[in-house]
């Protein structure tokens, strides 16, 4: 067996992943593939030329046995002299929030900590501790998904992602690299790494649950795949290795077209239409994923259907427009698809036709969206008076709070008419809604699919940007109305 820190070293710099220079934040949970990777790096810190800086999640699931990892890495980091910050965030109560799995609230806690962390200390790159293993249960598990290439190609040597999780439009200055240096090592060789030097690792209760999906896939379903073929795990990484050559091969094809079926207006990105039409699916696909990365900064939470809804659009009619995730706008105009994106991309798009009840209380299903309605008692006189659409706890704009004696509880959703009137909070007098949105900036190309709370036959919400004055929260408010738009899994 290649030693270890040799391998990890030539898989750095085989892929560029660290230059001297610079801080790493280092993500540990204090099991053996997070603290090889910190102890490893740790030692090689001034061959490297890098500061390192330690950080840990109490994503507080285990009692007791999660604030003795904390406790752990610490020491840890104490005792190798290295700067570290230690977060606790309730997952649970993310998770019952959100209405999402625990490894989804997990996963999206983790991450916004460590962003948030790497900001706070002027780092850029953020470094993790998956290995081999890792990489054969993530291709196994795009696959039974339905991923297409890009799915099939597994964890990247390295991924970027941004500073600020809500915001889809950061700049290419505000993105960080996420570094994997221990892809090419397997879990067993962290394990035998840590006993080597006398690192006594925590071990995770949790990773023996069968109530998480990579779980059963390393507990049950790779065992079972590993009786029919013992090799199956070099034959998924042979399946990602493939897959990663032919969507580098379809990049390039798609580059050497892109100037003569695509071109930049300012921000949005525009194609012709009948030239991409006649281009191999495949290609078309590719140059479409390539105009949203162009507009959007990258094309995360962008699916094949999503793509195959731009393909279908080119023989839409002039005028015609579509609605796509995080603010991604379509429209087709003489010949041409113009992609675009809003500036305030949290808020919802919602592609409705006629109106929608909304059940009070209750829960109703739109396109990429969940909405649902509570009503509270008031708590006291002195308690919060929320007067506008307030952020939930992924700091977006998509909870408001009503006085229900004002609303009443027949409330429908839609999308905007003509003559739509409606009186922005704060204001003294109600105006057009083609007004307000002029005037909020709002991309005419959205503006038929911000969807509308209605009570009354009234505009109480243009969701995600303004409630109506008339009916907000007052002192006098006893029963509160309370409506969330969730993103659908």
């Amino acid at each position: 067996m290649v030693d270890v820190e040799s391998r990890v070293a030539n898989f750095i710099h085989r892929h560029g992943l660290i230059t001297g220079g610079e801080s790493l934040l280092i993500a540990v949970s204090g099991g053996a593939d997070s603290v090889c990777l910190l102890h490893l790096l740790a030692r090689c810190r001034d061959k490297l030329g890098v500061e390192i800086h330690v950080a840990h999640l109490n994503h507080v699931l285990r009692g007791e046995e999660s604030d003795a990892d904390a406790e752990y890495v610490s020491e840890l980091a104490r005792h190798l002299s290295l700067p570290f910050t230690i977060g606790k965030r309730d997952v649970s109560d993310y998770r019952s929030r959100n209405k999402c799995s625990l490894e989804e609230a997990a996963r999206e806690l983790r991450y916004y900590f460590l962003a948030e962390t790497a900001r706070g200390i002027g780092s850029r790159r953020i470094v993790v501790g998956h290995t081999r293993d890792d990489q054969v249960e993530t291709i196994l598990m795009h696959i039974l998904r339905g991923a297409g290439i890009s799915g099939l190609c597994g964890l990247k040597p390295s991924s970027s992602m941004i500073y600020d999780l809500h915001d889809p439009l950061s700049s290419q200055e505000d993105k960080l690299l996420l570094v994997r240096p221990l892809l090419d090592v397997t879990r067993e060789e962290t394990q035998i790494y840590c006993q080597k030097h006398g690192l006594d690792v925590r071990q995770d209760s949790s990773n023996m649950s069968l109530s998480f999906l990579r779980n059963r896939l390393r507990l049950e379903l790779l065992p079972l795949m590993r009786k029919y073929n013992p090799n199956v795990d070099e034959g998924l990484l042979r399946l990602a290795d493939l897959a990663g050559e032919e969507k580098s091969f379809m990049e390039e094809q798609a580059l050497k077209l892109w100037g003569d079926v695509a071109w930049q207006d300012g921000s949005d990105v525009c194609l012709d239409s009948a030239k991409v039409y006649d281009l191999p699916v495949s290609l078309q696909r590719q140059i479409i994923r390539m105009s949203i990365s162009t507009v959007l900064g990258d094309d995360r939470d962008i699916e094949l259907k999503h793509v195959d809804l731009i393909r279908a659009f080119m023989n839409k009619m002039t005028g015609k427009r579509l609605a796509l995730p995080r603010g991604l706008a379509c429209r087709m105009e003489y010949g041409k698809i113009i992609l675009q994106a809003s500036s305030l991309p949290c808020r919802p798009v919602v592609p409705l036709r006629g109106e929608t009840p909304l059940e009070v209380p209750g829960e109703v299903l739109l396109p990429e969206w969940r909405v649902v309605v509570s009503v509270l008692l008031r708590a006291g006189r002195d308690g919060p008076v929320w007067g506008n659409g307030h952020r939930n706890s992924a700091g977006e704009q998509l909870v408001a709070e009503f006085d229900l004696q004002q609303t009443g509880v027949e409330l429908s959703v839609r999308q905007r008419q003509q003559g739509d009137i409606f009186h922005p909070l704060g204001m003294d007098m109600p105006k057009k809604l083609r007004r307000f949105m002029i005037d909020a900036k709002i991309p005419r190309s959205l503006r038929d699919s911000i969807p509308l709370v209605c009570a009354q036959h009234r505009i109480i919400w243009v969701v995600g940007w303004r409630i109506d004055d008339r009916f907000k929260v007052n002192d006098a408010t006893e029963e509160i109305l309370r409506i969330e738009f969730i993103r659908a899994p």
